[in-house]
């Protein structure tokens, strides 16, 4: 059921967007930023307090999609449990349409507006954008692959593993590191930004990887097979930094673009729109497929 719930969510998803912006829920923004606040002072230099608290406060936001989610166990349920989790799952991916920003950068490159190429990246990148237009593309592209993890692909696999719950509890960890970035900015790292990076990327560990493996099926083998087992610059990274950097970099090489050059605007915008190309047949093509013939065996429901 939840595969079933899983292709009417993605498709719901492209039909709706006006719902985008009801993703982002800005109320709960004031809720982290108190956290935050209280956790800066709670914490008191300790990761492992600032480990347990934020913890607290993810499954205290969790909690009701898990209650319900058991609540509506059950053959005379069956319904309900399907609307609930095809409403759940087109909430907690996003919150915005990696599709429609990877054009719009596009579409700025191609008509040199340099203001909307810094906007539509700085929220790709969730930080400033490089000023150099080389850096910049670069950046993007990279971002394009590890959103895509923290969009859709870590959410899929968690609403497969656990449901409802499994989906929304990454959303919330990802609304979490998102508020925490955007007040951390390029400051030096707290146990607070620690604790939160450190329990989103335990759950985008594992996505992450079967991601980096889709994309590696699902484009140049060669390329991406050799970028992995480069692993020279993770060794330097924390564990959460290092989860972002293989996404990228295997990515990047699978795209089969990396000669291009970045600093070209028509050859940027190829390997910007690889980038996408790569995301969507990753998942269609790749993840899609093996969800199926995993489902069809009874290994997921």
């Amino acid at each position: 059921m939840n595969f079933l719930a899983l292709l009417l969510g993605l498709a719901l998803e492209r039909v709706l967007p006006h719902l985008f912006q009801l993703r982002e829920f800005r109320w709960l923004d004031p809720l982290f930023d108190a956290h935050l606040r209280r956790l800066r002072t709670a914490a008191a230099g300790s990761r492992w307090v600032a480990l347990a608290l934020t913890g607290l406060m993810t499954a205290l936001l969790v909690a009701p999609v898990a209650i319900l989610s058991a609540v509506l166990q059950g053959e005379l349920l069956q319904i309900p449990y399907f609307v609930f989790a095809v409403v759940l799952l087109l909430f907690s991916l996003g919150p915005r349409d990696l599709d429609d920003e990877v054009e719009d950068y596009g579409d700025a490159l191609q008509s040199g507006d340099t203001l909307t190429q810094r906007s539509v990246a700085e929220v790709l990148l969730e930080r400033l954008p490089p000023d150099m237009p080389a850096d910049r593309n670069r950046a993007v592209e990279r971002a394009i692959y590890v959103q895509a993890n923290n969009r859709i692909f870590g959410v899929v696999f968690w609403f497969l593993l656990l449901g409802p719950t499994g989906a929304w509890a990454f959303r919330v960890l990802d609304l979490f590191r998102h508020r925490a970035e955007v007040q951390a900015s390029d400051a030096a790292p707290t146990p607070t930004m620690d604790a939160v990076r450190t329990l989103h990327g335990l759950m985008a560990w594992i996505p992450s990887r079967l991601l980096a493996v889709g994309y590696v099926l699902a484009g140049n083998f060669e390329e991406a097979m050799s970028s992995w087992r480069n692993r020279g610059r993770e060794a330097t990274l924390s564990f959460a930094a290092a989860t972002t950097e293989v996404v990228a970099r295997v990515g990047s090489a699978a795209s089969g673009r990396g000669g291009l050059d970045s600093a070209d605007a028509v050859e940027a915008l190829d390997r910007i729109r690889g980038a996408r190309s790569l995301v969507m047949r990753t998942l269609w093509m790749i993840w899609c497929p093996v969800i199926a013939v995993l489902t069809l065996y009874d290994w997921l429901t």
